[in-house]
């Protein structure tokens, strides 16, 4: 069974960055979309950004221009760059790959990597 294990969370100062990178532990040969996901304190989870197989990306409007989503499909590996964080960025995030098998579309997650943004 193939894992994804993030990193790059972390405590940072309201303004500033962190980069997340999301690996899979395993050669997967056919990734269609990563995403990262995020849940803050007593919210539900919320889709942050995606990107196809194909590069394109979409993100929720409440980061739209501050993060960016990039992937390596080769190393099936994902990255979200986030700047100018907020305090209501505080979340864990978790990323996903959804991968098309023999079966169907499958969809993997990682367990997760806590960001904390100080006011």
């Amino acid at each position: 069974q193939v894992q994804l294990v993030e990193s790059g969370g972390g405590l940072v100062q309201a303004g500033g960055s962190l980069r997340l990178s999301c690996a899979a532990s395993a050669r997967i040969f056919s990734v269609k979309t990563m995403a990262w996901y995020r849940q803050g304190p007593g919210k539900q989870r919320e889709l942050v950004a995606g990107i196809t197989d194909g590069g394109d990306t979409n993100y929720a409007d409440s980061v739209k221009g501050r993060f960016t989503i990039s992937r390596d499909s080769a190393k099936n590996t994902v990255h979200l760059e986030m700047n100018s964080l907020k305090p209501e960025d505080t979340a864990v995030y978790y990323c996903t790959f959804r991968i098309l098998r023999i079966s169907g579309l499958d969809d993997v997650w990682g367990q997760g990597t806590q960001v904390t943004v100080s006011s």
